[in-house]
């Protein structure tokens, strides 16, 4: 076990930047939970931790890749705004596209446009672990899911859930123009009601589209949608309205789950 140096403490701080992170090819996972759960699929760089975590992580970690803390190291290391004690640098994983041009046919797909908060992206791919989707599509201005905070956020769904950052109107071109093309789904305000029987063409295969926070679905992506859809606001009994917008990972888990519901012969939903 090495004790932590000050090099090792600018080495970790300057991986906030992205340009960093991709220069050495590596993320930074903090809190015992997140580096625990991220340990069996991706390759550890170094694992730091104070003397109070060393007995708990020490079991999951080679100790050349071990190295010690105090608690004033960590909080000078970490993003957070109450460190965990356990910080880790990880490899990160090469982006593989050719799988998208078969695996579209075969699942649903989630594509995100432009969701530029990292704690949406993170709460998106864990909520997208949950009901089982592997692969996202991002656009190239989609938040870095290399990101502490979408790291942490994702609380180790990033293991399972890949994804793919590419020129989204581009992509979707290409499998739009395909002879047995998916259906692709939006969510605009000419949408159909998500609740409605026929808004839904098929469960089991197709894009879904995910917008912006603040702006939505891009007019260039927006032509590529076959199917829109909407989630209907309930309002108030006492007719006072209600919000403008859903969080764009709040509606992103009302829609996968609308999606991963099946039909019995009653016609009654069921997971």
């Amino acid at each position: 076990m090495t004790q932590i140096t000050k090099s090792h403490i600018r080495y970790i701080r300057s991986l906030s930047r992205k340009k960093e992170r991709d220069a050495a090819g590596v993320f930074v996972a903090e809190g015992q939970k997140c580096v625990e759960m991220l340990l069996p699929d991706f390759e550890p760089v170094m694992v730091i931790a104070t003397e109070e975590r060393l007995p708990a992580i020490q079991s999951h970690v080679e100790p050349r890749l071990l190295y010690e803390a105090t608690v004033r190291e960590i909080e000078q290391m970490s993003t957070l705004r109450a460190p965990q004690g356990v910080i880790a640098v990880f490899k990160q994983k090469k982006q593989d596209n050719r799988i998208l041009q078969q695996y579209f046919n075969n699942d649903i797909l989630l594509a995100l446009d432009g969701v530029q908060d990292p704690g949406n992206l993170g709460t998106i791919i864990r909520t997208a672990d949950w009901f089982g989707i592997s692969d996202i599509v991002c656009s190239t201005d989609t938040a870095d899911c290399w990101n502490t905070k979408v790291v942490q956020a994702t609380m180790g769904s990033l293991a399972r859930v890949r994804l793919h950052y590419l020129k989204l109107p581009q992509w979707l071109n290409s499998i739009t123009s395909h002879h047995d093309k998916p259906p692709v789904y939006g969510t605009l305000l000419n949408g159909k009601n998500i609740y409605n029987a026929h808004a839904i063409a098929d469960r089991q295969r197709g894009v879904i589209i995910m917008g912006n926070e603040g702006n939505g679905i891009s007019e260039e992506v927006r032509k590529y949608i076959t199917h829109p859809i909407l989630i209907p606001a309930v309002p108030h009994a006492d007719n006072n309205g209600s919000p403008e917008s859903l969080n764009v990972s709040t509606a992103t888990a009302i829609i996968l789950a609308e999606f991963r519901r099946n039909n019995n012969d009653n016609d009654k939903a069921t997971f």
